[in-house]
């Protein structure tokens, strides 16, 4: 089941029941369940502090995955910068909301067992979220 969070900002994510349609069928292609997953939205501050307490990183960024994954059935907690998506998807030219969708695909995908840390890894990963993007647009439309 997938909840959406307010945290110290809204957590303005717009059709809600295609995006957890949409979720869950990116976990079964990549033959996994959705289990518990919260969207938590956060400022860049807020998300700066997480990055520094768990992961000892002293940078922004625009999604941090907390992994509670159990067997095949991804859970966890997608903790994001509302703030760090408004700046990616004007750098892109896309629209907030498309760029939510690639992040939260991103959390989604590191719950599935994807990395980016290499370059092939970073590769992989995002040729990964272009394909859930598709889907949300071909096996979701509004």
């Amino acid at each position: 089941m997938v909840v959406f969070v307010d945290g110290d900002v809204p957590c303005n994510v717009e059709g809600r029941q295609r995006v957890k349609s949409w979720l869950a069928a990116l976990a079964k292609h990549h033959n996994r369940t959705l289990g518990d997953v919260s969207i938590v939205s956060c400022s860049d501050e807020e998300l700066l502090n997480y990055n520094r307490q768990y992961l000892d990183h002293d940078t922004y960024t625009d999604i941090i995955t907390f992994d509670h994954t159990e067997g095949t059935s991804l859970s966890g907690d997608l903790l994001i910068s509302f703030e760090r998506v408004q700046e990616n998807a004007e750098n892109h030219g896309v629209v907030f909301q498309e760029e939510l969708r690639r992040v939260m695909a991103h959390g989604v995908l590191h719950l599935a067992g994807l990395k980016d840390k290499t370059p092939e890894d970073a590769s992989a990963m995002r040729q990964a979220e272009d394909h859930a993007l598709q889907m949300f647009h071909v096996e979701h439309p509004a």
